[in-house]
């Protein structure tokens, strides 16, 4: 076997490792309460969640499928190959499409210009009416959302490159590659583009900002630094989608810490704290809000970093990063459920079950509510009154 075969080996290996870990349930009885799913509890309902509209998109999900919004449109893929375009105020599919092969990821958009990744890491982009344009090759597998803006398409592969191709014509603009770990998590990471400046975590525990014009890296800042003696341990990836809020710029990884970045400062470290989570975080103008890897939520002052609450009973729960509106967080688990928390202490304040199936993609906050993909492939709006 190659030795580029056995590195692919241990990274799906430790992807298949973690997507266990993730899945919330074993082949084995293990009366152990530490690795048992918290069962739901009793609350005062606060809010009332309904679901406003909901769309089957395909079949299938994954941590690699988040839906994304532009202007008042929503996008959803799903790994059979569906792409579809969605009204976020009502629900009706302004067109839907067939990239005709699996996908390991997708989706991104700017309304132009609508971009998926096959499983052999081929980039498929459409055009505004969903019909074809191009197809480019990536360097290798990709498992996260194509990033779309700037007059680029812009994918994270599987050997630590980020690359642009050219959003009309498919060609490669430019190529960033830094050095990796042996081994990697297959998790729930996004890209973002903040003042044309494409911010992507890498699993080496770095943010990166790039000009996405000209490929050109801007910044990078250290969310957290491998320990260990094995590869296991030195597993230190940043996961999630990064957060901005005012002048801060927030990662956090796996095995990790939280950390944020001062941009207005050049982007020197704000705060930091050791931390270590699965699906990443998500802040408003006062906190920090992340899941650890047993899903307990905590919230930390983005001002200094100091805790402000923790919860407690979605442990074990396999919750995901949390997606915040009108004035609640929600976040999805491993049931099929959508919990809503109140921000200020953390408090449960509804539920509604969507699916049977895990809930694994990232949820989506919009002025309609929050989209949510589910595990059987249909995208529902959520909405809190």
């Amino acid at each position: 076997m190659s030795t580029s075969n056995v590195s692919r080996v241990y990274k799906w290996s430790i992807a298949a490792l973690s997507s266990l870990a993730l899945a919330g349930c074993s082949m084995f009885s293990d009366p152990d309460p530490r690795t048992m799913p918290a069962p739901l509890t009793e609350y005062s309902a606060s809010a009332s969640v309904r679901v406003a509209w909901s769309v089957p998109v395909g079949k299938g999900s994954g941590q690699g499928f988040a839906p994304v919004i532009h202007e008042s449109y929503i996008y959803a893929a799903t790994p059979d190959g569906n792409v579809t375009k969605i009204n976020a105020s009502n629900g009706r599919v302004s067109w839907k499409s067939n990239a005709n092969t699996r996908l390991s990821a997708g989706v991104g958009s700017d309304g132009n210009t609508t971009a998926v990744v096959s499983n052999d890491g081929t980039v498929i982009a459409f055009d505004s009416s969903g019909q074809e344009k191009w197809r480019a090759r990536a360097s290798s597998e990709v498992s996260i959302p194509p990033l779309v803006g700037e007059g680029q398409v812009i994918v994270r592969s599987g050997d630590y490159r980020v690359q642009a191709f050219d959003a009309s014509s498919g060609d490669l603009s430019w190529s960033v590659q830094r050095p990796g770990p042996a081994l990697a998590l297959k998790t729930s990471m996004q890209m973002m583009l903040m003042d044309g400046l494409v911010i992507t975590g890498l699993p080496n525990g770095k943010l990166m900002a790039i000009h996405a014009d000209s490929g050109a890296v801007q910044w990078e800042g250290t969310v957290s630094v491998s320990r260990g003696s094995t590869d296991l341990e030195r597993i230190t990836d940043v996961v999630g989608a990064p957060q901005v809020s005012g002048n801060l710029l927030c990662g956090v990884s796996y095995q990790g810490r939280i950390n944020c970045f001062d941009i207005a400062s050049g982007g020197n470290s704000s705060w930091a704290r050791n931390f270590s989570s699965y699906v990443g975080m998500g802040v408003d103008s006062r906190h920090a809000y992340v899941p650890d890897t047993r899903s307990v939520m905590y919230a930390f002052d983005l001002s200094d970093g100091n805790e402000v609450w923790r919860q407690d009973s979605l442990f074990n729960r396999n919750i995901t990063s949390p997606a915040i509106v009108s004035g609640a967080l929600v976040v999805g688990d491993f049931e099929g459920y959508v919990h809503v928390l109140n921000p200020s202490d953390g408090s449960l304040m509804g539920r509604l079950n969507l699916d049977k199936n895990p809930i694994v993609s990232p949820l989506l906050s919009t002025d309609h509510g929050v989209a949510v993909q589910t595990g059987n492939g249909n995208l529902v709006m959520v909405r809190l009154n």
